[in-house]
């Protein structure tokens, strides 16, 4: 792998932080002898050396902040105005001689002026939990060295697009990201198309669902027809049902990129695959997902003249625990109908849209119907109870990222747009793929949210399994889980928006405490209210010096630090800063008087006597009359593992692990640091025999242990080391919940056996 650029075959998924996903996953392919057009990747350190150095770097993550937050507060029209000035940011840089002539001699070796497309691969991209379909750039059929460059800086640019910072905000990411660029040979497409090697409406994982059109396969992805859908059963395989689509036009490769071609009658009427080409496909997708040890894989497929080829695959990122079919919706008139394209029910007035830019006149909680839905819509998804479509299919990207963000929505109805009108008050069923008049009950399934209350039926577990949150726009879905509460509830981007993104001491200095007060209260009611009785686990502010001064007023109260992340924060920065520390203690009163399930986490714990002193604060406090509520501290130092029975002793309830802080620490390497990605691992003996001494010592002084992090849910084995440990409990996102409680329900069944085993001999 060069400094610059790495061909395919120089790629596996390892390399993910620097290729990107998508550039690990083809990397794979190509090691597992698939059919892949040639292609290599522009790697993230060249992004990171031509713009998230510097000037420009500093400005870009200053902005990024600033726009999560104005997503994250749906203020649509901040948020393209920062996009704006971010990606004016990246197309002022330019390339420097080296990283050019890296990547015009990659691309040499394609061909003279090769036709290529140019795909976005950003970090963390098309990974297990996160696919951010569609919504980075694409462009295909690209030829010539300077076309291939400008190309490329768009690629880089779509990293500061509305739909990217709206779903970021939503999946709570908070990191300033980073870009890899896929380059790869175009292959002439008749055919093409997506396969999902589970279905994504059922959950089954024995059946293979394949869309298909004519041409390139854009159309698919992006829902601008509706495609051919053949169902197979994985043994075979075999077809069980062809779905006939709707397709007038055909994207193909012309002089100069891309043109749209109107589609005969003929063309029209015939099948986009024979059977035989259905099946052809359908075990090219499933030797992707053996390849990837039998996890559901989406893979995008294309046939040229003379075979088939793979041009991208990707974990499936959200899939519906499989179920019986839900019983039958009470009887009402059904006035459309489509593809059944992601789960769940709900109702709501109608609202009828044609284009992304209309999307602010769609209410919160309205029906978004509209005749196709690109990933320029989700601003406005995100908003909607529900989502139909004239077009698309179930692969498509819209459908994809519906699925993520547990909206229901109905793909490919056709007449949607014409037989709803403004107003209509209709119940869409995701499940089913019918609308419905009028508001009615709908019949409770599997995948259907709640609203609150006790979690429902699920594996029973002796290890509780939490989620972490951070908005409260996400509260009414992660209550919908099968969880136990939040065990980890940030407070940094309620505050921002709380303190209408000003420091907290410019506040006070001004006067207006109740303003920031009435804001927080509201927020986290919103929170405690939709998981009440559950227990809401509030981890204090923990911004560093450097985030703290990004607020505005921040530099007149924060110092230069030259290494924040072990600098002036957490617990410490509570004891030198006190009003700050009790107005945020106070909104927690106020909502406890409402709410009582909410309890208090401490952040960054270093020594005894900070904790003693910060407890003596809450103690003084606002929070001095609340003894119910129960008080836990972070597991982010090392030091904890000598200080945790003196911590007890003060009358702490809880300890939570940070595994990533812990991790860095304890192995001393910074966790954003490309250079040393290699080293960083949470299952190193060191970081691993840390979690061990605290979660015993927790045990022995009565308490409760949990961790905060994804690693449980991505390794099973490392989840099974935390309850064979003893941990009480394990908290993780909210797309990682079904995961995560397999992996806890498998690690103590195992358990139970071993013991069972031991017992009888």
């Amino acid at each position: 792998m060069g400094a610059y650029v790495a061909a395919f075959d120089q790629l596996r998924l390892a390399d993910a932080d620097e290729a990107g996903g998508k550039g690990a996953n083809l990397g794979e392919l190509v090691a597992a002898s698939l059919p892949v057009p040639p292609g290599f990747v522009v790697l993230r350190s060249c992004y990171e050396q031509i713009v998230a150095q510097g000037a420009h770097g500093a400005k870009l993550a200053a902005l990024h902040a600033e726009a999560l937050s104005a997503a994250a507060a749906a203020d649509p029209v901040r948020v393209d105005v920062l996009c704006q000035r971010m990606r004016d940011i990246v197309h002022a840089c330019t390339l420097d001689a080296e990283a050019r002539s890296a990547i015009t001699a990659a691309y040499s070796l394609l061909g003279d002026r090769a036709d290529v497309a140019v795909r976005s691969s950003a970090v963390g991209e098309d990974s297990a939990t996160s696919s951010f379909a569609g919504m980075n750039l694409t462009r295909t059929n690209v030829r010539g060295e300077n076309e291939l460059i400008e190309a490329i800086f768009d690629c880089w640019a779509s990293l500061f697009s509305p739909r990217v910072l709206t779903y970021r905000a939503r999946r709570d990411m908070q990191a300033t990201p980073a870009m890899a660029v896929v380059v790869q040979k175009m292959v002439q497409a008749r055919r093409a198309g997506v396969a999902f090697t589970a279905d994504p409406a059922t959950g089954r994982r024995d059946r293979i669902v394949i869309d298909a059109a004519r041409g390139q396969g854009e159309v698919v992805v992006s829902g601008a027809t509706q495609p051919d859908t053949y169902l197979l059963d994985t043994d075979g395989p075999r077809l069980l049902e062809h779905r006939p689509g709707h397709q007038d036009f055909a994207i193909v490769a012309g002089p100069g990129g891309d043109r749209r071609i109107e589609l005969s009658e003929e063309d029209k009427a015939a099948p986009a695959l024979t059977e035989p080409e259905a099946i052809e496909v359908a075990k090219l997708a499933l030797a992707v997902h053996h390849h990837h040890g039998d996890h559901p894989q989406d893979v995008e497929w294309v046939y040229n003249e003379d075979a088939l080829w793979l041009v991208q695959a990707r974990p499936v990122t959200t899939l519906p625990e499989p179920h019986p079919a839900p019983a039958a919706p009470p009887p009402a008139t059904v006035l459309v109908r489509g593809l059944a394209a992601a789960p769940g029910t709900a109702d709501g007035t109608v609202r009828v849209l044609s284009a992304p830019e209309q999307g602010t006149a769609l209410a919160h909680g309205e029906i978004l119907v509209a005749p196709m839905t690109n990933p320029d819509w989700l601003p406005t998804i995100s908003r909607a109870a529900a989502v139909v479509t004239d077009s698309g299919g179930m692969t498509c990207h819209a459908a994809i990222v519906a699925r993520e963000l547990g909206v229901p929505c109905i793909v490919g109805a056709r007449t949607a747009t014409t037989t709803l009108t403004d107003g209509d008050t209709v119940t869409v069923d995701g499940s089913t793929g019918e609308v419905r008049a009028g508001a009615q009950p709908h019949p409770a399934v599997a995948s259907e949210p709640r609203t609150g209350g006790a979690a429902a039926a699920a594996p029973a577990t002796a290890t509780k399994l939490y989620v972490n949150l951070a908005l409260p726009e996400a509260a009414q879905r992660a209550a919908a889980a099968d969880t136990d509460g939040v065990g980890l509830l940030r407070a940094e981007m309620l505050l921002t928006r709380a303190l209408d993104n000003r420091h907290p001491r410019e506040v006070i200095a001004r006067g207006e405490q109740r303003v920031f007060l009435d804001r927080m209260v509201d927020a986290l009611t919103h929170i405690t209210a939709a998981f009440a009785p559950r227990p809401v686990i509030y981890r204090a502010t923990d911004f560093r010096s450097n985030e703290f001064r990004d607020l505005e007023g921040g530099a007149s109260y924060e110092p230069l630090e030259h290494n924040p992340m072990i600098g002036y924060r957490g617990c410490y920065r509570y004891t030198q800063e006190p009003e700050v520390f009790q107005l945020e203690m106070t909104a927690l009163a106020e909502v406890r008087q409402r709410t009582p399930n909410l309890h208090l986490m401490l952040p960054f714990v270093r020594t005894r006597w900070e904790l003693e002193a910060c407890l003596d604060l809450i103690d003084s406090g606002p929070l001095r009359h609340q003894r119910g509520m129960h008080r836990w501290v972070m597991a982010e130092v090392p030091s904890i593992t000598y200080w945790l029975p003196e911590y007890a002793g003060l009358g702490i309830d809880g300890v939570s692990i940070g595994s990533n802080d812990l991790t860095q620490l304890t192995l001393g390497v910074d966790r954003d640091s490309t250079e040393c990605a290699p080293l960083f691992d949470e299952s190193d003996p060191a970081v691993l025999d840390a979690i061990s001494t605290i979660v015993s010592t927790a045990r022995k002084s009565g308490i409760t242990s949990s961790l905060c992090g994804q690693a449980p849910s991505r390794n099973p084995d490392f989840a099974e080391h935390l309850i064979r440990m003893g941990i009480t409990s394990i908290s993780v996102t909210t797309d990682a919940v079904p995961a995560a409680r397999r992996a806890i329900d498998t690690a103590e069944r195992r358990l139970l056996l071993e013991h069972a085993r031991a017992t009888a001999g």
